[in-house]
């Protein structure tokens, strides 16, 4: 209701405007379009771009009377996927300057590209540029598209060029693929033995330039030490595809050699940077003008998938995941669980796990990741008992002093503790400090399990003093370094970790709960019972929890 009467007002200050006076612009049947005009910008500000795309659609008389029409109107076209279609209506209205914006001409010159007519792409181009507006990210696209273009049509790597730093390494990268220049791989290597950020999604696209210039002993020497317990979805699938000798998969879905793959690579990189700042609506946008170039790419579908699950929006994100091929076994997975993980939002973990569990049980050898997997699933939902099944049963498929097995000792060592076995329990979390002795979480967990115990107390502190000397900005650290002062009875110290651990994680019952119990030990009882009811209000916080405060609220702390 609240939502029809603001759009009423909308159309009626609107219509009263001089810009839209019935003398003006608008006559009375322009009001039903008005209407469905608005419907669509409330429809595509909610994220319901299906909805919002219809009533566009149905106001399309509107295109000549308001400016920003055009633009709406291609965004959600595009977000429908329907890219050819938006360029149509783009061209349509080409002449018109009020039409003319960033995005506009990127959607134009991606289609000359495409029609290998490399000139008009760069007309196209250039008018996108003084719509950039000081937007670093458009500059970025401006410029590196510009970069590409020039690469080819004359065949050659521009010279004098903005730095953007990795942006700028990883495109020129590929251009020297394209080129076929004999420093590509020097270039590859240095991208994917950039240690500083996680550029492993490039392993593929090496492993797809080496097959393609026939350096197949090369591609299968790399592979052989990479764990897939350690790798992205592209990379295991990739290593995959290399194991089971299916070479020719990597060609059927890229080249270097094909401009539209290239700059649909290019597109990609682009949505994962707006995905990263949260802005999902922009990532999709550019995730699509991807797939236009290279449709063959279906595997950047599961952004998609995780930008709309981020968003909250489970409906379009199991649209996505229907379209996911399930012959690629690493892909299949990631359709299965992401739509567990949907499940347990919209109805509860358990359903979600007899959904994981069942298509698990129809796969005739499952791989290790998929095993994993389940085993953190079941732990999740505290079937802590079966998760050590699992955690086994990858143990035993793993080097006995890799990093991994010392992550599945940590996991498996977490289960024992929560069933109270604790000597299994030790003996897990220890054996995999031995390991990587330098881990934050496990040395928290052996830590945080002790002081919990009242065991070895002054060397659980000191544990996660170390724990929190290598992550000094985890809350879960900062609220069990805090929770340590509390039991050995410094308040002052604790409350000071406890603060910090609260303003990290606001809506998290355990800090806030804990939080409650240092300032009531600081008499300073008010505050303690405001967080201890606030943590009735959360929606993560377990009956016993709530069961516990309300007697806390009641008697308080009693002295020890």
């Amino acid at each position: 209701m609240l939502l029809k009467y603001l759009k009423i007002i909308l159309i009626i200050i609107l219509y009263q405007s001089p810009l839209y006076s019935k003398s003006n612009s608008l006559n009375d049947n322009d009001l039903k379009y008005l209407s469905n005009y608005f419907s669509g910008i409330v429809a595509y500000e909610s994220q319901n771009n299906s909805d919002a795309l219809k009533f566009f659609k149905s106001s399309k008389s509107l295109i000549n009377k308001h400016s920003s029409y055009l633009q709406k109107y291609t965004y959600s076209l595009v977000l429908e996927s329907k890219v050819q279609t938006a360029i149509n209506e783009l061209k349509m209205n080409y002449e018109a300057e009020k039409y003319h914006f960033f995005d506009g001409f990127i959607l134009l010159a991606l289609d000359s590209l495409r029609r290998d007519n490399f000139k008009k792409s760069r007309i196209y181009l250039s008018k996108a540029k003084k719509f950039i507006e000081n937007d670093r990210i458009k500059s970025a696209i401006y410029e590196t598209l510009e970069e590409y273009l020039y690469v080819f049509d004359k065949r050659k790597i521009l010279k004098k060029k903005k730095n953007y730093g990795d942006f700028s390494f990883i495109s020129e990268t590929f251009q020297r693929c394209y080129l076929e220049d004999p420093n590509t791989e020097a270039f590859f290597l240095k991208l994917i033995n950039n240690f500083e950020n996680e550029y492993s999604r490039y392993i593929f696209f090496y492993l797809n330039y080496l097959l393609e210039n026939k350096n197949l002993e090369v591609a299968k020497e790399y592979v052989v030490n990479l764990d897939y317990l350690n790798l992205t979805l592209l990379l295991a699938q990739g290593k995959q595809w290399i194991d089971q000798n299916k070479y020719e998969n990597f060609s059927k879905i890229f080249s270097c050699k094909n401009h539209n793959d290239l700059i649909a690579e290019f597109l990609f990189l682009v949505s994962t940077l707006y995905s990263s700042q949260d802005a999902y609506e922009r990532s999709n946008f550019y995730l699509n003008l991807s797939s236009f170039l290279n449709p063959k790419f279906k595997f950047n579908l599961s952004l998609a998938a995780e930008n709309h699950y981020s968003n909250e929006n489970y409906k379009s994100a199991k649209k996505i995941l229907e379209k996911i091929d399930t012959t690629n076994q690493y892909f299949y997975w990631f359709k299965v669980k992401k739509t567990a993980q949907i499940i347990s939002k919209e109805q509860n973990k358990n359903e979600a796990l007899n959904f994981l569990s069942k298509e698990f049980n129809k796969v005739k050898e499952p791989n290790i990741n998929m095993i994993f997997d389940i085993a953190n699933f079941n732990k999740k939902v505290k079937n802590y008992e079966k998760a050590i099944v699992y955690y086994n049963e990858i143990i035993e498929k793993l080097e006995k002093d890799s990093i991994m097995y010392a992550e599945v000792l940590y996991r498996r060592g977490g289960c024992y503790e929560r069933l109270k076995q604790y000597v299994k329990s030790d003996n897990d979390l220890l054996d995999s400090l031995k390991i990587n002795p330098n881990e934050a979480y496990v040395l928290n967990y052996l830590g945080y399990s002790w002081l919990e115990r009242n065991y070895k107390i002054q060397e659980a502190i000191v544990m996660l003093e170390n724990a929190y000397s290598i992550k000094s900005n985890d809350p879960y650290i900062i609220d069990s370094i805090g929770w340590a002062y509390f039991l050995i009875k410094d308040y002052t110290k604790a409350e000071k970790f406890m603060k910090r651990a609260v303003e990290l994680m606001p809506d998290d019952p355990v800090v806030n709960d804990h939080y409650g119990d240092i300032l009531w030990k600081l008499n300073r009882k008010i505050q303690a019972r405001y967080f201890w009811n606030s943590v009735l209000n959360l929606k993560e916080t377990e009956d016993q929890m709530k069961e516990d405060i309300n007697l806390k609220l009641i008697e308080g702390i009693k002295s020890s």
